[in-house]
């Protein structure tokens, strides 16, 4: 890549929170310009410290976080965004984005996102919850929408259930939002 792509990557509330810092690592040595979102609920999983480390940038935390300028910092990451990554997504956030709700860093990104950007959404989460007709339609809807998901994948989950539930395999969700960027 000659020129560096901006990578937003989201990290929300599950145990699986703590794989988005490998994931983060891995994109940045990619060359990836990675600059991620922390929710409210996914910082009880992870601090900040990691990401902000591994992708030299400022980790947003709260809508209202400011960097320097006039432009409110989630309008600004929307705009020059190339990819938008949810790893791990919630059944919380898949709802929030199906339904247009907009009431944190995150989802207010998804709603002003630049069009040309690409969205790739890692599920984790129980497997009753995946499986759940709610989530299911959620899913379809942003499908219809262009959004792409990989995952999830079947495996022990946190739990204790055995079943479909787990974070995919990041070295393989950076594989895919690198063959995005091309």
């Amino acid at each position: 890549m000659s020129v560096k792509q901006n990578i937003i990557l989201a990290v929300t509330g599950s145990i699986a929170a703590y794989k988005a810092a490998d994931l983060t690592s891995l994109l940045s040595k990619a060359d990836c310009e990675v600059h991620v979102v922390l929710t409210a609920d996914a910082a009880r999983f992870i601090t900040p410290l990691p990401f902000k480390t591994l992708s030299r940038n400022p980790v947003v935390t709260d809508l209202y976080d400011e960097e320097n300028g006039w432009k409110p910092t989630h309008i600004k990451l929307a705009d020059e965004a190339n990819l938008l990554l949810i790893a791990p997504a919630t059944a919380n956030v898949l709802a929030k984005l199906a339904h247009g709700i907009a009431d944190d860093a995150l989802t207010c990104i998804a709603l002003a996102l630049n069009p040309k950007a690409k969205i790739l959404i890692a599920p984790a989460m129980n497997g009753k919850m995946w499986s759940h007709a709610a989530t299911q339609q959620n899913v379809g809807t942003l499908k219809s929408r262009g959004v792409e998901f990989m995952g999830p994948e079947e495996g022990m989950l946190s739990c204790g259930y055995e079943g479909i539930g787990r974070l995919w395999p990041v070295e393989e969700i950076a594989k895919r939002s690198l063959e995005l960027l091309r």
